[in-house]
């Protein structure tokens, strides 16, 4: 990561390619990817006008972090692991959930395709706790203990399983630095700029505080995507980003 802007992974959770491409074309040079997700996914697929989504952003070099959270018997994970590799996806995720089995044959069969394919493996990192849950959440589905008491324990499978780094809040990030060491990625969602509004979300940070808990990536949509500017929003969060981190 070059520049601060670098960090930010805007979340494309729009419905329709028309929004989303033109999202993407003006916000391109500000941040440092994007992140398709169900919705765009399911809403526009992946066929436009004869053209694949992802394809139109992977020929312009741009980091795509494919976000389906792949949760699903080993072998059926691979196969969807295989074929967003040989789309050339930058970033893709499986659910930690899923076990030790699911998550190592995922990292196989990025590996595997990726060097038949001749190229650079996707990143791929473990969705550990949705920011979405609380404690209260967990418990009501039968899980014991805090959400960070979780993320911590599916963060050491996950590493232990050879995935790139995990998605867990800002609230667990140093935790998992300390557990799992400074090089395992910490990717966080759940980030609204101090005063916004934060929606679904129960676990939640600034970006500058997410920079200082060791946030590696920060996915952000609608503080930027349902901005009235969302270039400025952009531009806004990047510089919180770059006070914080030379702090």
């Amino acid at each position: 990561m070059s520049r601060p802007a670098d960090r930010i992974l805007v979340a494309l959770d729009v419905s329709d390619f028309e929004t989303a491409f033109r999202l993407f074309a003006s916000l391109t040079d500000h941040v440092g990817g994007f992140k398709v997700g169900k919705e765009l996914f399911v809403a526009a697929g992946f066929h436009t006008d004869g053209r694949d989504f992802i394809d139109r952003l992977v020929e312009q070099e741009c980091n795509v972090f494919l976000d389906m959270k792949f949760h699903d018997i080993p072998n059926t994970v691979a196969g969807a692991v295989r074929a967003a590799t040989r789309a050339g996806v930058w970033m893709l995720n499986v659910h930690a959930s899923g076990g030790r089995e699911m998550m190592r044959a995922a990292v196989q069969a990025a590996h595997e395709t990726s060097t038949r394919l001749g190229k650079k493996p996707p990143l791929v990192v473990a969705v550990t706790v949705l920011t979405s849950l609380n404690t209260q959440d967990l418990h009501e589905i039968g899980l014991v203990g805090t959400p960070e008491e979780s993320v911590l324990r599916l963060s050491v499978l996950a590493k232990d399983c050879g995935v790139d780094g995990v998605v867990a809040s800002a609230q667990e990030a140093a935790a998992i630095k300390r557990e799992c060491g400074a090089d395992f990625l910490v990717v966080s969602p759940g980030i609204r700029p101090a005063g916004g509004d934060p929606g679904d979300q129960k676990r939640l940070s600034t970006p500058g505080n997410a920079v200082r808990c060791g946030c590696d990536y920060l996915v952000i949509g609608r503080p930027i995507t349902q901005a009235k500017d969302p270039v400025q929003a952009a531009v806004d969060i990047a510089a919180e980003i770059a006070a914080a981190a030379s702090r």
